[in-house]
């Protein structure tokens, strides 16, 4: 069928152009705006009715007027071409290199929207995925085809994590092929360069499919990047049988993008100012992350959003809760005192941890470890409360003993090198050496056979090297 193109430009408003006459044209439909300069961009239909399409243009209306401006409406929404050949590579968010590298030879063109899994067809998240972060790894810990966002806010180092995950995150068994698809929304140029000379001096860009959209970038973009990162996760997974973990941030800059295009269109703002079709839009984006039921592949999803002012209640963070299987807190207050990466593990939470842990997935003594860890902390930061009040030498010596536990779990538990890099292991027994500050009596969630069995060779170990 052949294309039409139009010259009926009625006005130009910013990145819109608005098209009088039109016909059979769609929400979503790619365009090809050729300008009287003979340049040709990018565009995408907004909003169509009674013959007139609204058209965000893909890059800079400059010299773009109502006359010799020639709109071609392609039939089509916006598709990506995949291949395994964009492993290693840097893409913009509409699917082009950014890296200076040569086009891509698709195998095939797949609509970006992607097709929700149907439930009957989901298998349930029951793999361990290490980070090599423990705060995750041995108290939230990830599961293949979970979505475990991190919470995060302005000014925390929320970039850091991101790529120190994506280089050091693996599958345990070996045979299984791992990739990283990481996409940036609305990130500067420096942001952009940081991630891209990261990935590629410790060569975590072998297995890594880089899009970046960038904060000058058109806004249109914002909301495409994540849905290309997904459809080349979804073909990598379902198509090549690879562990696919997808990173997306930050999900804010997609959300002020989504507001920005809804005013744009003029919709009737909801809560915050943000379109009250949030929740379902983010839902598109979440929803695409799990296992399926004849598939050896998975999608797991790790989205960074940072908190507006810090406030967990803000649209943004709490749609997103209600949506994904728990939250990692980045804390403002850990990153304060020095401590990298901040993780607050007490508001954090990951739903499907039971899943991914146990003996012939991480060991056995995780879950009570887990959740020893946790409550002596919790019991530590609320002495460190108390201490505030009436002083150090008003505790008991159980107290103290709470007080001494909270503060080395800080400094050696949360406490860890950007490019430091903990097995599973390595994260329990360190949990067993910080355990054994409190009396034996006190480790009231750990079985006993396991405390013989894990923590003894801990703990005496520990004494010989005393």
């Amino acid at each position: 069928m052949a294309l039409k193109e139009y010259e009926t430009v009625r006005n130009v408003e910013g990145p819109l152009i608005f098209v009088e006459g039109v016909e059979g044209v769609g929400y979503g439909e790619m365009v090809e705006v050729t300008m009287p300069s003979g340049e040709k961009v990018k565009g995408q239909v907004l909003e169509t009715s009674k013959g007139m399409a609204v058209v965000q243009i893909f890059g800079d209306t400059t010299g773009l007027g109502t006359k010799s401006t020639r709109v071609r409406f392609l039939g089509e929404t916006a598709r990506l071409g995949v291949s395994d050949e964009m492993l290693g590579r840097v893409f913009s968010g509409l699917g082009e290199p950014r890296d200076k590298g040569p086009a891509i030879v698709a195998k095939e063109k797949v609509e970006i929207i992607g097709m929700a899994i149907n439930p009957y067809t989901r298998r349930p998240p029951a793999e361990f995925i290490q980070t090599g972060i423990s705060t995750i790894d041995g108290m939230n810990t990830l599961v293949r085809g979970q979505k475990l966002p991190i919470f995060s806010a302005a000014g925390l180092p929320h970039n850091e994590m991101a790529v120190q995950i994506a280089r050091q995150a693996k599958v345990l068994k070996e045979e299984e092929a791992f990739a990283v698809v990481f996409a940036a929304m609305g990130i500067t140029h420096e942001e952009a360069q940081f991630f891209i000379k990261d990935f590629e001096r410790t060569g975590a860009l072998e297995r890594a499919v880089l899009f970046l959209n960038l904060a000058d970038d058109p806004s249109m973009e914002r909301l495409i990047a994540p849905r290309m990162a997904l459809t080349m996760a979804e073909y990598l997974a379902f198509e090549e049988d690879m562990q696919v973990l997808v990173i997306l941030t930050d999900m804010t800059n997609y959300c002020e993008a989504l507001r920005e295009i809804a005013s744009a269109r003029g919709e009737v703002p909801g809560r915050r100012g943000y379109p009250g079709y949030m929740y379902t839009d983010l839902s598109s984006i979440y929803e695409r992350a799990g296992c399926i039921q004849g598939k050896k592949g998975t999608i797991t999803q790790l989205p960074i959003l940072s908190m507006p002012g810090d406030d967990i209640t803000h649209p943004i963070p709490d749609l997103t809760g209600y949506i994904t299987e728990g939250q990692i807190v980045i804390s403002r207050e850990l990153h304060r005192k020095g401590i990298y990466p901040p993780v607050d593990v007490l508001p954090s939470l990951s739903r499907l941890m039971n899943s991914g842990l146990g003996a012939g997935k991480t060991r056995e003594d995780h879950r009570g470890v887990a959740d020893q860890l946790y409550a002596s902390y919790a019991e530590g930061r609320d002495v460190r409360n108390l201490a505030a009040v009436v002083g150090v030498e008003a505790l008991t010596e159980s107290d103290k003993k709470y007080l001494q536990f909270a503060d080395e779990y800080e400094k050696r538990f949360v406490t860890q090198g950007r490019y430091e890099n903990r097995d599973i292991e390595q994260t329990l027994d360190l949990g067993w050496e910080l355990l054994s500050i409190l009396p034996e009596s006190e480790l009231k969630r750990i079985k006993l056979d396991h405390i013989e069995k894990y923590g003894r060779p801990v703990w005496e170990k520990m004494k010989q090297q005393a």
